[in-house]
């Protein structure tokens, strides 16, 4: 999605909180060699050049990056990385413990854990004086994946039945784990003063990623354990847990491209 917003990137940029910058007249990124931007949310360079298959990583650290170039090149495969990060996937329940003595229930199986939240992809406001794009540039501010949940513990099976009792039950088998939400996609300001027209070049030697992750899956639920058999009566067997909910999908950022 392709929206031309100004004022409110504006607004977005004067509320940006003050970090130092890091001020470069050149930065060269050999083939297949990266920088990461460490300890600031700005970089400002005169000449910044990203050689064949060249990566940036913007700060994790900080929501909001700017690069900031009066010169840009990239070459085959340059791409400025912002993903946000997948959230791990939830425990599985300890299964219930298996009942040895007779006549006793199986013991009941623990759920399982609920998958950890993705994070969000990185916004980015890239203001350049002059874009030449030899090869192809991607920038690349997806939001994480959610966790899946963990899988429910299988119940405990129950102890055999005597001639005196019966058989015990199986143990309940526990839920599944919730799915957590996926990641927002970031926004991507792209500003340049001379270069072609932005819209033509995006999908074809400009690519910008900023979709929302994928909610994480619900956990399988666990089985309940075996009853125990006896003489008199047998057991019964324990009940299934409760499938984990999936959760909800990362949104798609903003992309605003714009020519000053």
């Amino acid at each position: 999605m392709t929206k031309i917003l100004p004022c409110s990137v504006l607004l977005w940029i004067i509320c940006i909180p003050s970090f130092s910058q890091i001020r470069l007249e050149k930065l060269e990124i050999s083939y297949r060699q990266s920088y990461k931007i460490i300890g600031s949310d700005i970089l400002v360079v005169d000449t910044l050049i990203m050689r064949d298959s060249a990566r940036i990583y913007l700060n994790p650290e900080i929501e909001n990056n700017i690069i900031n170039a009066k010169v840009l090149i990239a070459g085959k495969g340059s791409i400025i990385i912002g993903r946000g990060l997948n959230g791990k996937k939830g425990a599985t329940g300890a299964a219930g413990a298996n009942q040895n003595a007779p006549c006793r229930n199986g013991e009941d199986a623990l759920n399982g854990g609920n998958g950890e939240s993705a994070k969000n992809g990185l916004n980015l406001s890239l203001y350049v004086g002059t874009l030449k794009i030899n090869g192809t540039l991607t920038i690349d501010v997806n939001g994480g994946d959610g966790g899946d949940g963990g899988g429910g513990g299988r119940g405990g099976d129950g102890g055999s039945g005597t001639r005196v009792c019966r058989g015990g039950n199986g143990g309940k088998g526990g839920n599944g784990g919730n799915g957590s939400d996926g990641g927002d996609g970031g926004n991507v300001l792209l500003n340049c003063k001379s270069c072609q027209d932005l819209h033509l070049l995006q999908g074809h030697q400009l690519f910008i990623k900023n979709y929302g992750g994928f909610a994480g899956n619900g956990g399988d639920v666990g089985n309940g354990g075996r009853a125990g058999l006896g003489s008199k009566q047998d057991g019964k067997n324990g009940a299934r847990g409760v499938a984990g909910q999936q959760g909800r999908a990362g949104k798609t950022g903003i992309v605003t491209l714009e020519k000053s």
